[in-house]
């Protein structure tokens, strides 16, 4: 099983501990919004609050392309303020885990 159904699996189950246990201990979230990172431990206190807020959704997940070094995903978020950003997801893996993640979202309008 590819990563990538290892992560669609955690975010059906709404199981932050699965996803997170996806994640390198060197693992960065690259935000770059705000140009600031967040490590494994701060990925796993951002992932235990989506997962627990049944607001926030995964709609139309798709991979695009994932091998042995590079996953890269898409998806349409919907958050609790009724606003929905398409996401674009370019992880970087070692040893089998993602340890990087970069992100690029495009807010939506109906």
């Amino acid at each position: 099983m590819g990563v990538y159904e290892l992560l669609m699996k955690a975010i059906e189950e709404r199981d932050a501990t699965h996803y997170v246990g996806i994640l390198h201990d060197d693992y960065e979230f690259v935000r770059h919004q705000t140009g600031t990172t967040m490590d494994k431990i701060q990925m796993s206190e951002m992932m235990a609050s989506m997962m627990a807020n049944s607001e926030v959704l995964i709609n139309e997940p798709r991979c695009i392309y994932e091998n042995d070094e590079i996953l890269v995903e898409h998806s349409v978020m919907g958050f609790p303020d009724g606003s929905r950003e398409a996401v674009m997801a370019v992880h970087t893996k070692k040893d089998g885990r993602l340890i990087r993640t970069e992100t690029g979202a495009t807010l939506l309008s109906d």
